[in-house]
């Protein structure tokens, strides 16, 4: 939240070098946001301020300025709307919305939801019909996120989630996939169309990549059903045969069969490991206990090569460049010098860490 200006105002923004090249515009900038947020958040607002004024400069089309206006807005409310929950786990649950009541998938999307809802976690659905509407039943409203896509056909929100304030609706599906990865902790896909497969290839490539947070992600299938097997073949076995993905990505996703199994298999995710942030070229760990030594070093056997060379894991207190986290203070730390290869490698240690021994 802004804080009022006044003479006792946080530290001084770091200087930007990004300027808009006229003084007394950037005295006016620095002026306006003199007091918002702390040092690093004046610098970043003004970077945003001056973007702005230099879109005037370049004399942005109006269809460039609509679609950038467009996306901020969208982007700032969206944000505003998840802040007060950001300390609660989601999931982001994708499928058909062309699916019946009457079709397997479901009731399982049903009971899947209303399992991750008893166990304190939060859904979000695209909002519509079909699975995301069976998803949100399940969890019931208050446990429901909705982000919805303006169309033509096919995406009006759900009777869950119509009205609520937790429902956001998008104009552009950029920003719509940027908000289900931030706000979301797994993923789940039941049979889908294009739209969910979009949203799984989406992010199964920002974890193979690296430019998010390792995650559970989890095709279901129905127990006798065979939706995903084909898809699944050519992923396990082509491309792995191919060298378009190397085995370990393999450890990326997860299949699931029933609603508890899938259900099982996110929580497991995080037993042990938390969350995870890089402080300068390192990351860090966050778990839930301190790992013995013992398991430190198998870790430091085992996954050798996703270290840096000459490197190795140490459990560790926070670092000092995480003191504004917080309610994260009170987790160890596992320091991991990563080489940012084999992001599959990655999520194999982390199930490791949750299978470890007390």
């Amino acid at each position: 939240m802004p804080r009022a200006p006044g003479p006792a105002a946080a530290s001084p923004a770091p200087r930007s070098r990004y300027t808009t090249g006229s003084p007394a515009a950037d005295a006016a900038v620095a002026n306006l946001l003199g007091g918002f947020g702390d040092g690093l958040d004046r610098t970043l607002l003004t970077e945003l301020m001056t973007s702005v004024y230099r879109l005037g400069e370049d004399r942005a089309t109006t269809g460039d300025l609509k679609i950038l206006n467009s996306a901020l807005k969208e982007l700032r409310y969206a944000f505003a709307i998840f802040r007060p929950y950001r300390q609660v786990r989601k999931v982001a649950v994708f499928g058909s919305a062309r699916t019946t009541a009457r079709h397997p998938s479901y009731p399982m999307a049903q009971r899947f939801g209303k399992i991750m809802a008893e166990a304190g976690w939060m859904v979000i659905t695209g909002a519509a019909s079909g699975i995301m509407k069976a998803g949100h039943e399940g969890a019931g409203r208050d446990a429901s996120f909705g982000l919805n896509i303006r169309l033509p056909f096919e995406q009006g929100a759900n009777p869950v989630i119509a009205r609520d304030r937790k429902l956001v609706t998008c104009k552009y599906f950029f920003t719509r996939k940027l908000l289900f990865v931030k706000e979301s902790h797994a993923t789940v896909l039941f049979p889908g169309g294009f739209g969910t497969l979009d949203e799984g290839f989406e992010v199964l490539t920002l974890v193979q990549t690296g430019k998010t947070d390792p995650r559970p992600i989890v095709f279901v299938e129905t127990p006798s059903g065979d939706f995903w097997k084909p898809l699944l073949e050519f992923l396990d076995h082509r491309m792995v045969e191919t060298g378009m993905i190397s085995p370990s990505d393999r450890a990326i996703y997860q299949v699931a069969r029933s609603a508890d199994e899938a259900a099982a298999m996110i929580r497991q995710f995080y037993v042990v490991y938390h969350s995870a942030r890089y402080v300068g070229s390192t990351l860090v760990m966050r778990l839930q206990r301190t790992l013995p030594r013992p398991v430190i070093e198998q870790l430091n056997r085992i996954f050798k090569d996703l270290l840096t060379p000459n490197s190795s894991m140490t459990m560790s207190k926070p670092l000092p460049e995480e003191a504004e986290e917080e309610e994260l203070r009170h987790l160890p730390r596992l320091i991991v010098p990563f080489n940012r290869r084999e992001c599959g490698r990655l999520i194999e240690m982390i199930r490791y860490i949750n299978a470890s021994p007390q």
